[in-house]
Order: C-alpha cells, then sequence, then structure tokens
C-alpha cells in the first residue's frame, strides 16, 4: 500500500472502488490501523472509492516530531484528500477517528458531503487518564496497557467467538509506536469541541455501541443534541470497536445513509 508525506508525516493509505465514484473517506480509532475498516471498504466498494488511512503515528504512517492537536489530525486528512485530488467526501471516523472527523467538518465543511460519526466523542475527560496512559506506553511499551484497552474494545463474548479477528488487532496495537500513540492521546487530552460542534449543518449520523463503556452513550447523545438534525443509533450487543464487532449492522446503516445523502 502506498504512503504520502503530508505536513511533514508520510500517512500510508488505501484506495479501493471505482474512480468517479463518490468518495468515502474512514478514519480510524486510537490504537488501531486502516485495518479496522476493512469491512466497511469490502461493504462500499463497488458503488464508492473508499480511502482509509493510518492516522500519524499509527500503523505505518510516521509520528513526526512535534506535539500536536486535533486540528493537526483534521490537516492531515485535508492534505491527503488534496494529494490524491479528491475534492469532498463523505467522512466516516470513530473514536479518535470521528473526533477528527468533527475537526475536518469545522475546518473544512465545504469539503464534507456528510459526516458518520461512531463511538467517539466531542470531549473525554479525564485529562489525567490520557496523560498517565501516554507515560505508561512511552515508559513500559505498549504491551503494558493492551490487556485493559482491547478488554473495553469489544463485549466479552466477542473474543471468544471470534480470537483470531481480535488476535490481529491486537498485534497491530502492539507493533504500534508507543510516542506516536502517546501523541494522540495527548490530542484526547487536550480536546473540546463541544462549544463549536453547534456549527456542524452538514448530514449526520452517529453510531454508538449499546455496551460502549470507552465512549458511553450519553456521549453520542451529547453530539446528537449538539448537531441539529442528526440521527443517532444505538446498536446493541456492540462495544466500541463496533465496526469490526457489528461490521453488518454498521455497514447497513451507513449504506443506508449514504443513499439517502445521495438522494
Amino acid at each position: 500500500m502506498p504512503s504520502i508525506t503530508v505536513n511533514d508525516v508520510d500517512l500510508h493509505y488505501a484506495l479501493s472502488g471505482p474512480e468517479g465514484a463518490p468518495v468515502v473517506a474512514f478514519s480510524n480509532s486510537i490504537g488501531t490501523t486502516l485495518e479496522m475498516w476493512d469491512a466497511q471498504a469490502e461493504a462500499l466498494s463497488g458503488h464508492y472509492r473508499c480511502l482509509r488511512y493510518d492516522t500519524r503515528g499509527h500503523g505505518r504512517s510516521s509520528t513526526g516530531d512535534r506535539s500536536i492537536a486535533i486540528n493537526d489530525l483534521a490537516d492531515d486528512l485535508a492534505g491527503l484528500l488534496d494529494a490524491l485530488g479528491l475534492p469532498n467526501a463523505h467522512i466516516v471516523g470513530l473514536s479518535l477517528g470521528g473526533m477528527t472527523a468533527q475537526a475536518f467538518t469545522l475546518r473544512y465543511p465545504e469539503r464534507v458531503t456528510s459526516l458518520t460519526l461512531m463511538a467517539t466523542a466531542a470531549y473525554l475527560p479525564p485529562a489525567e487518564a490520557w496523560e498517565q496512559r501516554a507515560v505508561t506506553v512511552c515508559r513500559d511499551g505498549m504491551a503494558a496497557i493492551s490487556d485493559a484497552v482491547i478488554a473495553r474494545w469489544f463485549t466479552p463474548p466477542y473474543p471468544e467467538a471470534f480470537p483470531q479477528k481480535v488476535a490481529s488487532v491486537r498485534d497491530r496495537f502492539l507493533q504500534m509506536d508507543p510516542g506516536g500513540y502517546a501523541a494522540c492521546c495527548r490530542v484526547i487530552r487536550d480536546m473540546d469541541l463541544r462549544h463549536d460542534i453547534g456549527l456542524i449543518t452538514t448530514p449526520t449520523l452517529i453510531i454508538a455501541g449499546a455496551d460502549d463503556l470507552a465512549t458511553p452513550v450519553a456521549l453520542m447523545e451529547d453530539i446528537r443534541a449538539r448537531i441539529a438534525g442528526s440521527e443517532l443509533v444505538i446498536l446493541p450487543n456492540a462495544a466500541h470497536i463496533l465496526a469490526i464487532e457489528q461490521a453488518d449492522r454498521v455497514n447497513r446503516h451507513l449504506l443506508s445513509f449514504l443513499g439517502a445523502v445521495a438522494a
């Protein structure tokens, strides 16, 4: 898979689907890679141009050598779209990717055809917890937090039913650059979009996991209340990485929403 240098970092990406089709850009969760969107790319690539990428500091994208904020991640996505000659897109993000998607929509509203936010937040305290997580991985490595983090990503039955899928997610987590992960923890630590997202007028779908402990339904309800006209869907038997755990349901809702926006 190729990479493009954007804002002094190399962003690894994958582009699939017919040229000239509407673009759907996917932004990944903290601690994951673009492969978390495999099921969505497979389901959508017949009719959409699907762009997936590793957020800076994740997967095969480089980390950079400076501290960053949520607007930097939004600018990374804008730069990637520019480099690929893609003027606008349906933007889909989960967790940190959903935060990036909100910031991108605020900074580049004319480039967003629709917005889908999954298992995310406009504000995610406490700041001290994110700083402690950053310090821990830089000192002790990704393995020091892997069990605790991944246990919150899926409902308890899922690893038993699909051990290989969870093992792949864990392997990519363990291979992550601790410095890159820590930088993104601090992005979340400092982020507060609550007072800005009311400006969003883009058609917006919000998908929450009923069993999500990382970004509980109440946080998604808060986003729905702030973005006028947005729609909230709550998926049963779904924790944080619901794009994997409930891929079929996510795909159905996403395809329906994208079709309605086009109509």
